[in-house]
C-alpha cells in the first residue's frame, strides 16, 4: 500500500505526453552525464577537492569556473535511431485487489520513419518511463508500410475501429495536415505533410489511431502506365504471310 501511494505522489503531475516526453529525456540525460564523465576521466560530482557539489577549493563547496552545466536538449520528433517516436496519450489504470489498489499507466506510441513506415504500440508498466519503453519495442515490431502519391495519400477512404471512424481525403500541395492529436502523429511518423481527416463518433485515442491504420493499411498503390512502343517494321525485311 505504501508503495503504491508513492508511486501514484510521484506520477500524478504527469498529464500530457509532452510530460511524459520529458520525464524520458531526463532519464537519458542522467545516464549519458556520468558516461561521458568516465570517458574523459573526471571524477563525477560531490567528489570532495573536485568542484562538485560538498567539495572544491578551499571547503566551499563550489564548481570550478570552467565546469559548466551541460544544456538540455529540447525533444525533437527525430531519434538518434533515425524514427520518429511520438507520445500519443497517457492513462492511468488502477486496479482494486484483495491486499488493495494497484495504480499502473498505459502508454500509446506511433513510431515511423517519415518515408512511408509506421507502426503504434500500447505499454503498460508501473511506472510512465518504462510503459512507453515497451510501447515504442511493440511499435517498432509491427510497422506497415503506406503508400503515398508525393506528401499526400494515393485516394479517399474510410477506417474504422469499434465506434471510431476516420475519414482521409488527400490535399493538394500546401494544405497541411488537418488532424487530431492521435491522425496527426500517424501522419507524421508515415511523412504525409499534405491531408484531410475528419474523426466520428468516437473520439477514444486508442480507437482513433486503430481506425487511421485501417484506412491507410488499405490503401492501394498507384501503378506506373506502362509505356508501349509502337514499332514500324523495316521495309528491306521479309514479311512472312500466313
Amino acid at each position: 500500500m505504501k508503495d503504491n501511494k508513492k508511486n501514484d505522489e510521484k506520477e500524478l503531475d504527469i498529464k500530457t505526453p509532452a510530460q511524459a516526453e520529458q520525464i524520458l529525456l531526463q532519464e537519458k540525460e542522467a545516464i549519458a552525464v556520468p558516461e561521458e564523465a568516465a570517458a574523459v576521466g573526471q571524477p563525477a560530482a560531490g567528489v570532495p577537492g573536485h568542484g562538485g557539489p560538498g567539495g572544491g577549493r578551499g571547503g566551499r563547496g563550489g564548481k570550478r569556473p570552467g565546469d559548466r552545466k551541460p544544456f538540455a536538449k529540447k525533444p525533437t520528433g527525430l531519434t538518434d535511431s533515425g524514427l520518429i517516436e511520438k507520445v500519443v496519450s497517457i492513462n492511468r489504470v488502477s486496479k482494486t485487489t484483495k491486499g488493495g489498489t494497484r495504480l499502473a499507466f498505459s502508454a500509446l506510441v506511433v513510431v515511423g520513419d517519415g518515408k512511408g513506415k509506421v507502426g503504434y504500440g500500447l505499454g503498460k508498466a508501473g511506472e510512465v518511463a518504462t510503459g512507453i519503453k515497451k510501447a515504442l519495442a511493440a511499435a517498432k515490431k509491427q510497422m506497415i508500410f503506406i503508400p503515398r502519391r508525393g506528401t499526400t495519400i494515393t485516394h479517399e477512404i474510410i477506417g474504422q475501429c469499434g465506434s471510431a471512424i476516420v475519414l482521409l481525403k488527400p490535399a493538394s500541395e500546401g494544405t497541411g495536415v488537418i488532424a487530431s492529436g492521435a491522425v496527426r502523429a500517424v501522419c507524421d511518423g508515415a511523412g504525409i505533410t499534405n491531408i484531410l481527416t475528419k474523426c466520428h463518433r468516437s473520439n477514444n485515442p486508442i480507437n482513433v489511431v486503430k481506425a487511421t491504420f485501417d484506412g491507410l493499411s488499405r490503401l492501394k498503390a498507384i501503378r506506373k502506365p506502362v509505356e508501349t512502343t509502337n514499332e514500324v517494321p523495316n521495309a528491306s525485311s521479309p514479311v512472312t504471310q500466313p
